[in-house]
């Protein structure tokens, strides 16, 4: 970073809000902004913004269908924007997945992937109904290749990233619109601060829009967001799928969302794409390394509210890590919440919580009100379901890197009493559940290590990993790690929506009423938890870029980086760490009989641990 960037960094963070908006901006109330704009009475338009991209090589540059829902403000007052970007605006099309799962494993049979259909539920509608009123214009954007947007959809790919970036380029006068009948279309109601917010795909957009450093985007509430798509779709060099997505890939994606019109203009792109993601080796190429935010950390000039939650196994909580890591290295303003939820937004289940807390984020970055969310505590975590607790920042202070010998000699994890064995046999057909269900008990498909009846609480936040000695005798390329929580305990286990029960939080119209589904946490008392998890492909120990064959039998060692996690292991219970070779919801799977030995003198597990 420039010693002038790094100055504004530092500007900007002892400012603590945005500056004061000009003359001509809608003058909010000292301590905030307040209903004060009939939402029935709002502006709503449609229009389209050029981009300096023509993805579909058609000889014209593609264009970006937006709506934009603002307040009736008087003449020649300006709004500061909320701006929520999306694929899946106009739904997604069904696309079978690759079937090249089970590779030479002859189980075929298992649960199938789950369809993209589902994930427009996601996205509420609170945004305008909300903030509307309060003197926010709320814009919405369909991304390139999808609904009335032109050019293609490339998953993650720089023309997507252009395109919304074009739209935050229209709002402070640097790009083109055009009105359905033609007519230039201009965002003269707009001051050009404008704040970008999504969930998954749509909370991804931010986070490459705000890596171009863009002028005019001051902050970006990404939740549930990809910052590197390498880490989605693949992992430690092998092929590694969302949870509950196999066989889905980049290309599979881009497929399911390509709903504009004349799609065939996209086959090559399409071809292109599924070419270049290489689903055969693995590897880090340049098509993936393109796609790796987190390399131009360095160009964020807005404020970042990120949000994810920690049972999040579609975007896994690894894309929050190296992510925030980046954002603090450069000193980018910024908060954390990170909930005991899955692939969803706060809105689900702490709302009233989130929209105070996200009224009073969008007041500071984007009309410059100083009412104090800066100089509060930087992250809160939901450590176990409806127990919140702040810290002064992320990883929690006081949290230490704890390096433990997994041959016992550190006194924290050894092998269990009876298991003699240093090996494991490979066995595709079974779940990492299933293979890490006995807390204490011989199992020949895997390998457990475990610690003593903890005597107080542990608490893991941040990044771990493991590094192990092992070597192979078999065709599964794999070595997975599973980090368990062995004790029974009241636990997430999904959320529900009640079917009768609403919350109406803001003013609406009969066909957008502003009211929403109550929804809660689904608990479960289980004996153990996955707490994180992670996986590397054995040819690709020296690196991610390139693959090398595996001598039978010989050791390797090998690093397994887990999964980014925040978790508290209770009193009484067990921290266990579980090698396995196929983890049956994420990997490919090879043929069953893999014969993984580990020499536990050579191995340690490196976790983030704070006790007490």
């Amino acid at each position: 970073m420039s010693s002038v960037r790094s100055l504004v960094a530092v500007l900007c963070a002892a400012a603590l809000c945005a500056p004061a908006l000009p003359a001509a901006a809608a003058a909010p109330a000292p301590r905030g902004t307040e209903p004060t704009y009939e939402y029935k009475d709002a502006i709503r338009e449609q229009l389209t913004v050029e981009t300096p991209v023509d993805s579909d090589a058609d000889g014209v540059r593609d264009r970006v269908a937006v709506r934009v829902i603002r307040p009736r403000t008087a003449p020649g007052v300006r709004v500061p924007v909320i701006f929520q970007p999306s694929p899946y605006y106009a739904g997604l099309l069904d696309i079978p997945n690759h079937d090249d799962i089970d590779r030479g494993a002859g189980d075929p049979a298992g649960p199938p992937a789950r369809e993209r259909r589902d994930e427009t539920i996601l996205f509420g509608g609170y945004l305008d109904n909300y903030f509307v009123p309060r003197g926010y214009a709320v814009v919405f954007a369909d991304s390139l290749g999808t609904g009335g947007s032109t050019g293609c959809p490339t998953s993650g790919g720089r023309n997507e990233t252009v395109g919304m970036r074009s739209v935050i380029d229209w709002l402070n006068g640097r790009a083109k619109g055009a009105a359905p009948d033609g007519s230039p279309a201009s965002a003269a109601w707009s001051t050009g601060r404008t704040g970008m917010i999504g969930v998954s795909y749509n909370g991804t957009l931010p986070n490459a829009v705000a890596a171009t450093g863009v002028e005019g985007l001051a902050t970006i509430v990404p939740i549930a967001a990809i910052s590197n798509w390498y880490d989605y779709y693949r992992s430690g060099g092998g092929v590694v799928a969302p949870g509950g997505f196999l066989g889905e890939d980049a290309d599979i994606l881009a497929r399911a969302v390509l709903t504009r019109k004349q799609p065939e203009k996209c086959a090559a792109v399409i071809a292109d794409l599924t070419r270049r993601q290489d689903r055969r080796t693995g590897d880090v190429n340049a098509f993936w390394h393109d796609r790796d935010y987190v390399r131009f950390a360095g160009n964020v000039r807005a404020s970042v509210l990120l949000v994810h939650g920690l049972n999040d196994w579609n975007v896994r909580v690894g894309q929050v890590g190296p992510w925030w890591a980046a954002l603090a290295e450069h000193r980018v303003p910024r908060k954390v919440w990170l909930t005991q939820g899955n692939h969803s937004s706060p809105f689900d289940v702490r709302r009233a919580e989130w929209l105070r807390t996200l009224h009073r984020w969008f007041d500071c970055w984007l009309y410059g009100i100083d009412n104090g969310i800066m100089r509060e505590p930087r992250a809160a975590v939901e450590t176990r379901p409806g127990t919140w607790t702040e810290a002064a920042d992320w990883p929690v202070p006081g949290v230490r890197p704890e390096a433990l010998p997994l041959d016992g000699s550190g006194g924290a994890l050894r092998l269990p009493p009876g298991q003699a064995a240093r090996a494991f046999t490979d066995d595709p057909g079974r779940t990492a559940d299933s293979l890490v269900a006995t807390e204490i008990g011989g199992d020949p498909g895997r390998l457990q290590f475990l610690s003593d009846r903890l005597a107080a609480p542990v608490r893991y936040s941040g990044d771990g990993r493991v590094r192990v000695r092992a070597r192979f005798t078999g065709a599964s390329p794999f070595l997975t790690a599973l980090l368990v929580d062995y004790g029974t305990d009241t636990r997430f286990a999904g959320i529900q929506r009640s079917p009768t029960e609403l919350d109406c939080v803001a003013p609406g119209i009969p066909e957008d009423p502003g009211c929403f589904a109550r929804a809660s946490y689904r608990l479960a008392e289980t004996p153990y938890k996955i707490v994180s998890r992670g996986w590397v492909d054995v040819r690709n120990r020296h690196g991610l870029w390139a693959d090398k064959s595996v001598q039978q039998g010989k050791f390797y060692d090998l690093t397994v980086p887990l999964q980014t996690q925040d978790h508290v292991f209770g009193a009484g219970h067990r921290v266990g760490l579980v090698l396995i070779s196929t983890d049956r919801e994420h990997t490919l799977r090879y043929r069953a009989g893999t014969v993984v030995e580990v020499d536990e003198r050579f191995s340690t597990a490196h976790l983030p641990l704070k006790i007490g």
